[in-house]
């Protein structure tokens, strides 16, 4: 061990430690946390993954002195598909720029979306009890045209096309509008399996039945499937592995989040207030509930 790597464990001011030399060997922890938002539904939300809100923190972690290896420590249940790929993209391109490993430690959970971000790693490790997997889709929302009813409110809707207004809360549901939800649902699952079946290639062991059923595991009966490599935990393996080698954790900067409604997600007191709030907030909420959480 040098002298930067002996400096680099110290409690040294931020002013000294900047004009030390920088470890020889480094490896980012990138956490992504949280539910997978839409593109501007994170700021709304405490702990969505956006790729917006993860860019400047993939940059940072890729971009370290030194850097050995990244290492995604991922704790999610899913979420928007298109926001899943576009992160996992991101990530693929920044290692192949950078010529690093890219290791996913999947935490309490990493299902649905979460494990659409662990397939970006070249090796994706769990927790004996971590939860995996839940490789398909799932659309939710509320039917709300009963409810407005009893207030005595009138829903006015104008459109121009005939289904512009497909599957609005405020009216009911329509057998034809839920045929083609469902052929949009299958469409996406068949770019989750694909990307699966990309990123696992032959180590995938199970039954494609079994696996793409949108079922979930525990770390265990994960790795006999094939969907991961291998039972650890992050500093474990890491200091395995590298072990001259200092973690630097880079963190996605959270907006400063006010008093919450009960046990709803993040949104402010003045956000709760309002309905689309509060059923976004019981969306995140139902996200986790799913596993158990």
């Amino acid at each position: 061990m040098n002298v930067a790597d002996i400096a680099g464990r110290l409690p040294l001011p931020q002013d000294v430690r900047r004009r030390l030399p920088v470890p020889t060997q480094q490896i980012a922890v990138v956490r992504l946390e949280g539910v997978i938002t839409p593109a501007g539904a994170g700021s709304r939300r405490r702990g969505g993954i956006t790729l917006e809100g993860l860019e400047s923190t993939l940059k940072k972690a890729f971009d370290l002195p030194g850097l050995k290896a990244v290492a995604l420590s991922i704790s999610s249940p899913g979420g928007a598909p298109t926001q899943s790929a576009l992160v996992a993209d991101r990530i693929r391109g920044l290692a192949a720029e950078h010529e690093v490993p890219v290791i996913a430690f999947c935490e309490d959970v990493a299902a649905s979306g979460g494990y659409w971000l662990a397939c970006a790693a070249d090796e994706i490790i769990a927790h004996p009890t971590s939860l995996v997997g839940s490789i398909g889709v799932v659309s939710g929302g509320f039917g709300l045209h009963e409810a407005i009813g009893r207030y005595g409110i009138e829903r006015r809707l104008h459109t121009a096309g005939d289904n512009k207004a497909r599957l609005d809360p405020f009216q009911p549901e329509q057998p034809e509008d839920v045929a083609w939800l469902r052929g949009e649902l299958e469409q996406l699952h068949g770019l989750f399996t694909d990307w699966v079946r990309e990123r696992r290639g032959d180590r995938l062991t199970g039954d494609e039945s079994t696996l793409f059923s949108g079922e979930v595991w525990t770390g265990g009966r994960a790795k006999d499937l094939g969907l991961i490599d291998g039972l650890g935990t992050l500093r474990g393996v890491l200091g395995a592995r590298w072990p001259e080698a200092k973690i630097v954790s880079i963190s996605p900067n959270r907006n400063p989040v006010g008093a919450v409604l009960g046990m709803l997600s993040g949104a402010s007191a003045a956000e709760s207030a309002t309905v689309p709030a509060m059923l976004r907030a019981l969306e995140d909420r139902a996200a986790w509930a799913r596993f158990g959480l």
